[in-house]
């Protein structure tokens, strides 16, 4: 008798980890109302810096064209738009005119963490700590996630 054999990798599929967003948006919420909210920051410094040490070797190596690539890579991924400009190589600001995170949360008739903004402002504060570089972000709104980011050589 003959079988017919598929072979499927994760790599056959298409990138999409929307849902991601979802678990995490509630698990912040878990955390401040079990732990308090300082552990919410807790958590995403220890993931930043776990699952961004590559990105943080990279930025080290290469400086903020790291940042600058990362960003396309992940927005580009999202079927979302991200506008970035550098001075040199000293300074990139990236503008996120809505996030596609907080899209997919609202979408989902759920409402994003009041800790959610810290996905952003931890994350990349904490990626850039131990580096020539520091993160600021400028602006935020809690109701799209529209941000304006700034990465700079201290």
């Amino acid at each position: 008798m003959f079988k017919d054999r598929i072979r499927r990798m994760a790599s056959d599929n298409e990138y999409l980890h929307k849902d991601f967003h979802m678990a995490l948006n509630n698990g912040l919420d878990f955390l401040e109302e079990r732990y308090g909210p300082g552990a919410v920051v807790e958590y995403l410094r220890d993931f930043a810096d776990t699952y961004h040490s590559v990105l943080k070797e990279d930025l080290l190596k290469r400086g903020l064209r790291a940042i600058k690539e990362y960003l396309e890579e992940i927005y580009a991924k999202e079927k979302s738009s991200i506008h970035i400009s550098m001075n040199g190589d000293d300074e990139l600001t990236a503008v996120v005119e809505k996030c596609p995170a907080v899209e997919h949360i609202r979408k989902n008739n759920n409402e994003p963490s009041k800790h959610y903004i810290e996905t952003t402002r931890t994350v990349y504060k904490t990626i850039c700590e131990n580096t020539p570089y520091a993160f600021e972000l400028m602006e935020y709104d809690k109701l799209s996630g529209k941000s304006k980011m700034r990465f700079f050589r201290r």
